[in-house]
């Protein structure tokens, strides 16, 4: 748990939370308005500590500290008001009313996420549907702020995606305080975004804690649950650097004992990727990082699927100009990159006479 705030950051964090609470307000009381400024009031707390908010808050000795809790990122203030909530959980009562009252509107659950994601952990919740809604509305909220991160290629709520899978979903006792579909929604969501957010690393203890699936039969077990959600999220990036960082990552599946549908699923889905044209239209960095992966994950079948693409590529003649340009400029760079191997080596052999 974060530690008290002092005098001096509690102040300054008392008056960040009125006027949240203001804001919430003005939104309640105009329907007109209410969508602009709780977008506003959504991207205020997204923003980025500047230095003087972090001189006030961590310049004290026993300041709130989120920058040494083991999480990486930017420090924004969505982190620093949930660590605030949790130790001050009276100060956020009022927001939390508020935010339940705007429940139906768009950036609702985002807020509540950012900043409730860590008060729902640390408090007892005795009413179980009340439980369920917070759970619903705090998977609903983070994965629309991932989404957020995916589409502008950026890191920005990295350390709420890190304290729901390190200290919620890595850790039972957490995890067993939202109910059973609500865990099951947090790890289809995090599944679709661990390697966003380099965490492949934990991905072995992140699917050892998956909760059972009343579907296992028809399904299949976690690792096959989790390639489905990641060949689904694939699916939808259209984001170039984001997809060649998913291509990129993706070889950490190398070894899963996986249901041959799922397999057929990756592959097909990985595929896609590797020819141009409709309905993917990827690049040519995404169709080499595609065949890559596909390559690596699934070696046996490699030179027919090559063959099988040729034969694609002739469906698409606009596309052979550029391709002969290619070819042409790899032969080229082969050559070179030969040449000076020999050169290099040659030199070599001449120079250890010499030294002798």
């Amino acid at each position: 748990m974060p530690q008290a705030p002092t005098v001096r950051s509690s102040a300054y964090l008392n008056a960040l939370t009125l006027e949240i609470e203001k804001k919430l307000q003005r939104a309640l009381a105009s329907a007109t308005q209410r969508p602009n400024l709780l977008q506003e009031l959504f991207a205020d707390i997204a923003l980025e500590v500047d230095d003087r908010a972090k001189q006030i808050i961590f310049g004290e000795e026993d300041a709130i500290s989120v920058a040494d809790d083991g999480h990486s990122g930017p420090i924004c203030f969505y982190s620093v008001l949930a660590d605030y909530f949790v130790c001050m959980p009276q100060n956020g009562k009022s927001i939390l009313d508020l935010i339940v009252q705007l429940w139906s509107q768009s950036f609702a659950s985002n807020i509540f996420a950012l900043l409730f994601h860590k008060w729902m952990f640390e408090v007892q919740l005795d009413n179980p549907e009340v439980s369920l809604r917070y759970s619903s509305a705090l998977v609903q909220g983070a994965a629309n702020v991932f989404w957020i991160d995916i589409q502008t290629n950026a890191t920005r709520f990295l350390r709420l995606f890190q304290y729901l899978l390190d200290e919620v979903a890595l850790d039972s006792e957490r995890l067993k305080k939202i109910p059973q579909q609500a865990q099951r929604d947090l790890f289809l969501l995090l599944s679709r975004f661990i390697f966003f957010y380099n965490s492949a690393d934990k991905l072995e203890s992140f699917l050892k804690q998956f909760p059972d699936s009343q579907n296992a039969f028809l399904i299949g077990n976690a690792a096959d649950i989790f390639v489905i959600e990641l060949a689904d999220q694939l699916q939808k990036l259209k984001v170039e650097p984001v997809l060649l960082h998913y291509l990129s990552q993706i070889k950490v599946l190398q070894g899963l004992e996986l249901r041959m549908t799922t397999s057929t699923r990756l592959k097909t889905c990985l595929y896609s990727f590797t020819s141009p044209g409709g309905p993917m239209y990827p690049t040519r960095a995404v169709r080499h990082a595609a065949w890559d992966a596909l390559n690596f994950l699934f070696p046996v079948g490699r030179y027919p699927r090559h063959v099988i693409s040729l034969f694609f590529r002739l469906l698409y003649p606009w596309y052979w100009p550029s391709s002969c340009w290619n070819f042409v400029l790899s032969c080229i760079k082969a050559i070179v990159y030969f040449m000076l191997g020999l050169i290099f080596s040659s030199w070599e052999k001449l120079k250890r006479p010499k030294q002798s």
